[in-house]
C-alpha cells in the first residue's frame, strides 16, 4: 500500500509541475493577447476617418480573431486552474490486444496533454475513460472514432486529491466502490448539487453516454440521481458532439425557480456554459404574450372547488388530447367554407382555393392564408402577364380569404369544442376574460394548431425534470413546439397533481418511439430513512445503498405549544451540528408561512416559496411540492396529526417529504398521528 502511494504521488508531483508550466503560458500568451487587442482597438479607433469601408473591416475582423483566441485562451487557463485543485481521480493501465505493455490511463474532469504531445489526462467523457465506470479489471473494450478497441485493464485505481494533495489510494475492486460511494454519501450537503464524476454507477454511465436515443425517459426513484444523471449527460454530449451541439441549443423545463438555482453549478462545474431554464408558465406566456391571460395554478387541491377539480381531472386525461386532436381534424374541413371570388379581375374559383388550403395541411391553419395569397399571385402573374392591371396587395387576399372561416380565431374554436363535446359547464373565463389554470395548455394546443409560433426553436435537446407532474396535453404542446431530442425524467410516485396519468403507454402515444430506462437505487437516504419511507408508501423498487444512520422518530406533543417547542430544540440543534442544510417540510404554505413567522423572530430561517430563486445553506422552511428535487442533511415533517394527513395524495406528499432527507428524519405531531404513519 504505501508503494503504491509512493507510486502515485510522484506522478502526480509530474503532473502539477507541468500544469504549473502551462498555467504560466496561458497568463504569458493572455497578457500578450490583452496587449495585441488594445493596440488594434486604439489603431482602429484612431485611423477610423483615413480608412475606407474595406480597412475597417479588415481591422474588425483582425480584433474579433485576436478576441476569439484569447476567450480560447483564458476557458484553457480555467481549465487547468481548475485541475490543479483535483487533476484526476481515476487511474487504469489498459493493455491493448497485440501490446506487451499497459498504457496508463488517468482520468479527470477535464483532459491536459503536455507540451511534448503526452496525454497526462483523459476528460471522463472521452471513449476510453468509459471503461474505468463500465469494467473491473480484465477483459474490458471501448468505442472509439476508429472503430472497437479491445484489451484488458491489469490495473484500477481510484484516488482522492484535494487542493492539490493525495489523500488516498485504493485499488478498485466491488468492495472498495461500494466504500468509496457510502464515504462521498456520507459527506453533507451543500447549497447546490454536485458533479458525480468520481462516482458514476455503470448503469448511471451507460444513460450518459446514450447517443442513439431520440428520446430517452429516466423512471428513477427518489434519490438515484436522476436529476444529475441528466445534466451530466447534456455535458457528454456537449463533449462529444460539439461541432453541432452548443449549450445555447439545449433548455431544461424545471418545476421552479429554486429548483433551478440549486442545479445551476453543474455544467459550468463540468467545464460547460449553464443551459437556458424554462417553465411550463413561462413557455405559456412566452407564446401567448398579452392575446389572453391565465391564472397562476393552487398547488393543493383543497383550495378548489368541486367543479374546478372536475375539470382538472378531465383536462388532465390521456383521452382529452385525443378528443382534441378529432376535433381539431373535423374543425379543419367544417370551418373553412371556400367560395367563388374575384381577386383583381380574375374570378378564382371555390374548388381551386379548397385544393391550396388542403394542399398546407402541415401548416396551422391561419399560417395557411399567406402561402395560398402567394400561390394565387403567382397564378395571376403567369395569367395577365401582358396585362397592366395592378395585382392586389397580398395583405388583401389573405383577408378576403380569411373572411371564409366560419369562426375566426382559437377562442372562439375552444368553446365550440365543449358545445359540441355537450361540455360547456367545464369551460368557462375566470374574471377579466382569464383562463382558469385546467384550461391554459389545452387552450394552447389549440392556438398552436391554428395560430401556430411564431418563430422556429432553435433548441436541438430538451431536458424536463419531474416529469411526473405534467399532464398528457402538455406533453402534447412540448412536441409541437420542441421537435427535437428530448431526456424526460422523474418518479412516477412522486407526483404532487391529484389526477396524474402519466405512464409508458401515454409517453408512446405522444412521442411515439420512446426508450425507457429504469434506476431503483437510492443514493441519497440511510437505510433507515427508506425503511420508514417505504413503510408508508410500499415502493418495493427503491433500493438504497448499504448506509447507515439514525433512526427516524416520530414525537408526540401533549398540545400545540409543547409541538411549537420541539421545532425550536430541533432548529437549535441543527445550528450546534456540522449540518449544512435542514428542510422543515410544510403541508402546504399557510403552514410553512405561519411557522416562519414564528420561527424567524428567534433563528436564522429561510422561507421557500414560487417566489424564491435561491437556493443556501442554513434551515429552510417551505411546502412539500417545493422541495421535491431538493436534499437535506436533516429534514423535520411537522404537524402529522390525522386531520392534517388523510388521503392517497397526502401519502404521496410523506413519502417525497421523507426522501428529502439525507442523515437524519424527525417528525411531530400532537393529539392522534396519521394513519398514513405506521407507528
Amino acid at each position: 500500500m504505501e508503494n503504491m502511494f509512493l507510486e502515485e504521488a510522484e506522478y502526480l508531483d509530474m503532473v502539477k509541475e507541468q500544469l504549473e508550466a502551462a498555467l504560466d503560458k496561458y497568463d504569458k500568451s493572455a497578457a500578450g493577447y490583452e496587449e495585441d487587442y488594445n493596440k488594434a482597438r486604439r489603431y482602429l479607433t484612431g485611423c477610423w476617418n483615413e480608412m475606407d469601408p474595406m480597412e475597417r473591416f479588415s481591422n474588425e475582423r483582425s480584433i474579433s480573431c485576436i478576441e476569439a483566441t484569447g476567450n480560447h485562451t483564458l476557458a484553457s487557463y480555467n481549465r487547468v486552474k481548475k485541475l490543479r485543485e483535483s487533476p484526476y481521480f481515476a487511474h487504469i493501465d489498459f493493455q491493448f490486444d497485440g501490446d506487451t505493455n499497459a498504457e496508463e490511463i488517468y482520468i479527470g474532469l477535464f483532459g491536459f496533454t503536455d507540451d511534448r504531445g503526452r496525454t497526462l489526462i483523459y476528460d471522463w467523457r472521452a471513449p476510453i475513460s468509459g471503461m474505468y465506470y463500465e469494467y473491473q479489471t480484465g477483459p474490458a473494450a471501448y468505442e472509439a472514432p476508429a472503430g472497437r478497441i479491445q484489451g484488458e485493464i491489469v490495473r484500477k485505481r481510484q484516488l482522492k486529491i484535494e487542493k492539490g494533495n493525495l489523500v488516498y489510494v485504493l485499488e478498485n475492486t466491488m468492495n472498495i466502490d461500494d466504500d468509496i460511494l457510502r464515504k462521498e454519501l456520507s459527506s453533507t450537503s451543500d447549497e447546490k448539487m454536485k458533479n458525480i464524476i468520481a462516482t458514476i454507477q455503470k448503469e448511471q454511465n451507460r444513460i450518459i453516454r446514450n447517443v442513439n436515443d431520440e428520446i430517452l425517459i429516466i423512471q428513477g426513484v427518489a434519490g438515484s440521481g436522476k436529476t444529475s444523471i441528466a445534466l451530466h449527460r447534456i455535458a457528454f454530449l456537449l463533449y462529444r458532439q460539439k461541432e453541432r451541439l452548443r449549450a445555447q441549443n439545449v433548455a431544461i423545463i424545471s418545476p421552479n425557480k429554486v429548483f433551478a438555482d440549486y442545479i445551476s453549478n453543474v455544467l459550468p462545474e463540468l467545464g460547460e456554459e449553464p443551459i437556458s431554464e424554462l417553465s411550463f408558465e413561462e413557455i405559456a406566456k412566452m407564446i401567448l404574450g398579452n392575446k389572453i391571460f391565465f391564472e397562476k395554478y393552487a398547488v393543493h387541491a383543497e383550495d378548489r372547488s368541486p367543479e374546478w377539480l372536475k375539470k382538472l381531472e378531465y383536462k388532465s386525461s390521456a383521452d382529452f388530447v385525443r378528443q382534441i386532436d378529432e376535433y381539431l381534424m373535423d374543425a379543419e374541413k367544417r370551418n373553412f367554407i371556400p367560395c367563388d371570388c374575384t381577386i383583381g379581375c380574375t374570378a378564382v374559383p371555390a374548388d381551386f382555393i379548397q385544393k391550396l388550403y388542403n394542399s398546407y395541411r402541415s401548416y396551422p391553419i391561419m399560417r395557411r392564408f399567406p402561402k395560398m395569397a402567394d400561390d394565387i399571385l403567382e397564378m395571376l402573374k403567369r395569367r395577365d402577364i401582358f396585362s397592366e392591371t395592378k395585382m392586389p396587395p397580398k395583405g388583401e387576399i389573405v383577408r378576403k380569404l380569411r373572411s371564409m372561416l366560419k369562426m375566426d380565431g382559437t377562442l372562439e374554436l375552444y368553446r365550440d369544442f365543449y358545445s359540441r363535446q355537450g361540455t360547456t359547464e367545464l369551460f368557462e373565463l375566470a374574471a377579466g376574460n382569464t383562463l382558469e389554470w385546467p384550461d391554459v395548455y389545452p387552450y394552447l394546443y389549440m392556438y398552436l394548431a391554428v395560430e401556430g409560433n411564431g418563430e422556429e426553436s432553435t433548441i436541438q435537446h430538451l431536458v424536463i425534470d419531474e416529469m411526473q407532474d405534467y399532464t398528457p396535453i402538455q406533453y402534447a404542446v412540448i412536441n409541437k413546439l420542441f421537435r427535437c431530442r428530448k431526456t424526460i425524467l422523474g418518479d412516477i410516485g412522486q407526483s404532487i397533481t391529484p389526477y396524474n396519468s402519466c405512464s409508458p403507454e401515454i409517453f408512446r402515444q405522444i412521442f411515439g418511439k420512446a426508450t425507457f430506462v429504469s434506476l431503483t437505487k437510492s443514493y441519497r437516504s440511510t437505510c433507515e430513512i427508506i425503511e420508514f419511507a417505504r413503510s408508508i408508501k410500499s415502493d418495493q423498487r427503491i433500493q438504497p445503498v448499504e448506509r447507515h444512520g439514525e433512526t427516524p422518530e416520530a414525537v408526540c406533543c401533549a398540545d400545540p405549544e409543547q409541538e411549537l417547542t420541539i421545532i425550536r430544540r430541533k432548529a437549535e440543534a441543527f445550528l450546534k451540528s456540522s449540518y449544512a442544510t435542514m428542510g422543515i417540510l410544510c403541508k402546504d404554505f399557510r403552514q410553512a408561512n405561519l411557522l416562519y413567522e414564528y420561527l424567524s423572530k428567534q433563528y436564522p430561517v429561510h422561507l421557500l416559496n414560487y417566489e424564491s430563486t435561491h437556493f443556501e445553506n442554513g434551515i429552510h422552511i417551505t411546502s412539500i411540492p417545493l422541495s421535491k428535487g431538493l436534499e437535506f442533511d436533516e429534514v423535520l415533517i411537522p404537524f402529522v396529526n390525522a386531520g392534517s394527513y388523510q388521503t392517497e395524495f397526502d401519502r404521496n406528499l410523506l413519502y417525497i417529504a421523507c426522501t428529502r432527507a439525507m442523515h437524519k428524519l424527525s417528525l411531530t405531531y400532537c393529539g392522534t398521528v396519521t394513519e398514513l404513519l405506521q407507528i
